[in-house]
């Protein structure tokens, strides 16, 4: 009985074995294991493990032409850790499996059996999400809110003994924490398997397996459908653009260069001591857009946001030697396409999912469909807000005068690609420091002027996502070996800041006018009071107007005129200097009525108070005609 049909091998030599998971790998059934790898140069395969006692003649495996190899073991059941030993002339090496479901953690004595095993993994598990999956939205939902909350789940909380809290451990509490907080979804930093911790996920050995720091494959799909069932969606960072060189994985794996370029120029990434993927090859293209699929699969992902999408594009990415593709250009053709072919397939498959790049360059139509000449991404990290809002908010407040344009210059783009603005961990390490630490001036200046960054995140157009421990102002750059700094909720200020996220964050999921972020949906009132460092804006559906007044210096501005496109009663929805954030007190009183002036093209205004570093949202709650009668 073979393994492999004659279909499954026209599909991987022409790069279309999309489904190449359920045939690669280790799968148990009732008497032995089917193995399959992909090792196209190699002369002899043996799969070695505690089933043969590591004895590297007992099992051989079979060849075909499209350079799979695969064989039936008896006996080999799951918990059964394993390697392909590989051999090519004089070449010969234990490899782990690059589609192993599970691997063993490195072996501390560096041992290249044992270390950095594969493990056979029934992968069956009884989900309790159908509601879930049913309803949620993806490409349908662009004007429905999403708010994601990135964590890494190994430094959220730790134990009383400094342990990391299990996939099982942290599901209630995150969930618990996330929905206070008004999140729709949680975002978790790489959990493929990576023998380097402090690559965060990122330097990945097993894109099959999740990291066995935190539990097994089965404990992971229950934090995934714990998270499910408490209505918060699910995304998981996903890292095609290189992977990491230990020698038990991917890299030189036949003897060859298989995964990783031939061409030595192209081979090494120069930013995090890495091999790049040679997207050219049918195997490699198999293997990574089958990856991405298993874990919406598998896993019930709900989406993946794709890191560092601008070094796949450009094949000169930060590097002095380079070869051009075929048309002399710079354009990696071959990630290009394959970018444009997983996100096909993924919506496809699976049309309800969200697809995310994080790029940060100018490369046009990366969120817009492969049919108008799109990558096919559903949504787009909109770095250029980030930096340019992070660069302003550094500034000394007295200076901010001279450079408005930080603010208003995004607004300029943000409807050229369905947007996310990111606060992401990417802000807070490498000696950035914190946003607290970024905030100028002394503690109740940082709190008042996060809470107005917070402000201006919920009203600009895009979705929001936020690196765990900005939402209460974590003081110290984020380190991956700690827990947050929790105990700082014990202070006014951060616990201040807190509640001013929840309740600014529970407004936009409350409110449909801050979910559409097309032109429709935004309205400058004004932008041009740069020397007192004050911008206002309208956010709208048509049925629902939200007005945002935002005052980026600490000083008080009473009797402010701003223009307002209706007349009646303006609720003062939230205002980030009231007292239980931590700010002054200095507000409106609640309400404020218009009244018969023209003022930023309106026929009507309202005079306000402008707190300190401070941001007001006011509502519409009574419309009333002005004048002799509609006076008040």
């Amino acid at each position: 009985m073979a393994w492999l049909s004659p279909q499954d091998l026209q599909h991987w030599r022409a790069g279309a074995a999309f489904d190449s998971y359920r045939k690669l790998g280790a799968h148990p059934n009732r008497q032995g294991t089917w193995f399959c790898v992909w090792a196209p140069h190699a002369t002899a395969v043996h799969v070695v493990g505690d089933f043969n006692q590591w004895n590297g003649q007992a099992h051989p495996l079979q060849p075909s032409e499209a350079g799979l190899w695969s064989g039936y073991v008896r006996g080999a059941r799951p918990g059964h850790h394993y390697k392909y030993r590989v051999q090519r002339g004089g070449y010969l090496a234990d490899k782990t499996d690059p589609y192993g479901f599970a691997l063993e953690a490195p072996h501390p004595d560096g041992n290249p059996i044992t270390g950095l095993s594969a493990i056979i993994t029934d992968l069956a598990y009884d989900w309790h999400d159908a509601d879930w999956m049913t309803n949620r939205q993806g490409p349908e939902g662009l004007k429905t809110p999403v708010s994601v909350y990135e964590v890494h789940l190994g430094s959220w909380r730790r134990k009383p003994d400094g342990a990391s809290l299990s996939y099982r451990e942290i599901a209630e509490p995150l969930a618990d924490y996330a929905l206070e907080m008004g999140f729709t979804h949680v975002e978790f930093l790489p959990l493929l398997e990576h023998p380097y911790y402090p690559s965060w996920g990122y330097q990945v050995v097993g894109y099959f397996a999740p990291t066995h720091r935190y539990g097994s494959p089965t404990d992971l799909k229950y934090l995934i459908d714990y998270l499910h069932q408490r209505g918060l969606g699910v995304i998981m960072d996903w890292v095609p653009a290189h992977f990491a060189t230990d020698p038990q994985g991917l890299v030189f794996f036949d003897g060859t260069p298989q995964f990783e370029y031939g061409d030595p120029r192209m081979r090494f990434h120069p930013d995090w001591g890495t091999y790049i993927f040679d997207y050219a090859k049918p195997g490699v293209r198999n293997f990574l857009i089958s990856n991405a699929l298993f874990w919406l699969d598998e896993y019930h992902i709900d989406g993946l946001r794709f890191d560092a999408v601008a070094s796949m594009l450009y094949r000169d990415y930060s590097r002095q030697e380079w070869t051009p593709n075929i048309h002399g250009g710079r354009e990696n053709l071959e990630a290009i396409s394959l970018l444009k072919n997983v996100n096909e397939e993924a919506y496809a498959r699976f049309p309800d999912v969200m697809m995310i790049a994080e790029e940060s360059t100018a490369w046009p139509k990366v969120s817009a469909p492969t049919f108008e000449g799109g990558l096919g991404f559903l949504y787009k990290w909109n770095m250029g807000w980030m930096h340019d809002t992070l660069e302003y908010m550094q500034m000394d407040p007295f200076f901010r005068q001279h450079h408005q344009r930080n603010v208003t210059f995004p607004l300029m783009y943000a409807f050229s690609e369905h947007f996310m603005l990111p606060l992401s961990h990417d802000e807070v390490v490498h000696m950035k420091g914190s946003l607290w630490g970024k905030m100028p001036g002394d503690d109740w200046q940082k709190a008042a002027s996060l809470r107005l960054l917070f402000a201006h995140m919920i009203g600009h157009p895009g979705k929001k996502l936020l690196f765990m421990g900005g939402e209460f102002g974590q003081t110290s750059e984020w380190g991956h070996d700690r827990a947050l700094d929790w105990h700082l909720l014990d202070e006014p200020f951060h616990q201040g800041l807190q509640h001013w996220w929840r309740d600014v964050n529970t407004l936009y999921r409350s409110h449909e006018a801050l979910w559409d972020d097309t032109p429709t949906g935004f309205r400058w009132v004004d932008f041009s009071d740069h020397q007192q460092s004050v911008i206002s804006y309208l956010r709208t559906n048509g049925e629902q107007t939200l007005l945002f007044i935002l005052n980026f210096t600490p000083i008080p501005r009473g009797d402010y005129p701003v223009g307002v496109p209706t007349a009646g009663i303006w609720q003062e929805k939230l205002n980030s200097d009231s007292q239980g954030y931590g700010g002054s007190g200095v507000g409106n009183a609640g309400a404020v009525a218009s009244t018969p002036t023209p003022w930023h093209g309106y026929d009507h205004a309202i005079t306000v108070t402008l707190p300190p570093l401070g941001a007001l949202v006011f509502e519409l709650a009574e419309a009333r005609p002005e004048g002799p009668e509609g006076e008040q």
